[in-house]
């Protein structure tokens, strides 16, 4: 089933099983993993997205419309998300809700100080708490009125699309493994291997980032975290 039909699907819900309705929201994010699951989480809250894995990407969408709702990953392949924050803050007109996204909580305070009017921590998997960071900072005139029932509900994304996110990683590491290059890598697998709750990838990532941090020689590193994007290219079933 594509997202049109998902979402003609999600339209003969309740209403109050859509609050997010009329929204149009753009996902800035290179992880296939983390963006499928955003996009299972507007469609089930009723709004559409629309989706760009960089910032020239989503530049070149805003050249086109302006969304309701833009959520950005921090780190993306071609620069920070919270340039893109900053600019959108500023502008005339603006959407109406802001939102940060990152595996690192440590980049909220960032995130709000470049303009976001709220973060939202990887993995984002309830529709709960999804619904309502968006909900929350909505202007007043666009408020819904009178109490509205949040269902507690989490999505889980294909595991195809974290196989994608591999084969990127995969890519990057052959193609460019530059000092620049690393740290993108460190930060875009360390985000998706814990919104997987893939432990080990995510701890290679962090030795990786720490490494670079410090100065260290990052072969051993490197090489360690290419073994395992690679055993999991390999894998046939889930994390």
């Amino acid at each position: 089933m594509d997202d049109s039909e998902l979402f003609a699907a999600a339209q003969r819900l309740p209403v109050s099983r859509r609050p997010l309705l009329g929204l149009t929201i753009l996902v800035v994010e290179d992880s296939r993993f983390a963006c499928e699951a955003l996009r299972l989480l507007c469609l089930r809250s009723g709004a559409r997205i629309r989706r760009a894995d960089c910032l020239k990407s989503a530049r070149r969408h805003l050249q086109v419309y302006r969304p309701s709702v833009l959520i950005a990953d921090v780190g993306l392949p071609d620069g920070s998300g919270l340039d893109l924050i900053g600019e959108l803050a500023e502008a005339s007109p603006r959407p109406s809700v802001i939102l940060a996204t990152s595996g690192d909580s440590t980049l909220e305070q960032a995130a709000l100080d470049a303009g976001a009017g709220g973060f939202l921590e990887k993995p984002i998997t309830s529709l709960a708490a999804f619904q309502e960071r968006i909900l929350s900072n909505l202007p007043p005139d666009r408020q819904l009125s009178g109490p509205r029932a949040l269902y507690d509900e989490t999505v889980e994304p294909d595991f195809l699309a974290y196989r994608d996110d591999m084969a990127h990683a995969a890519d990057v590491l052959n193609i460019n493994p530059e000092d620049k290059t690393l740290a993108y890598l460190a930060q875009f697998l360390g985000g998706v291997a814990r919104s997987a709750g893939d432990g080990p990838l995510a701890e290679a990532a962090d030795r990786l980032a720490l490494s670079r941090r410090k100065g260290k020689p990052l072969t051993q590193d490197t090489a360690t975290l290419a073994g395992l994007v690679q055993e999991r290219l390999e894998r046939r079933a889930a994390i």
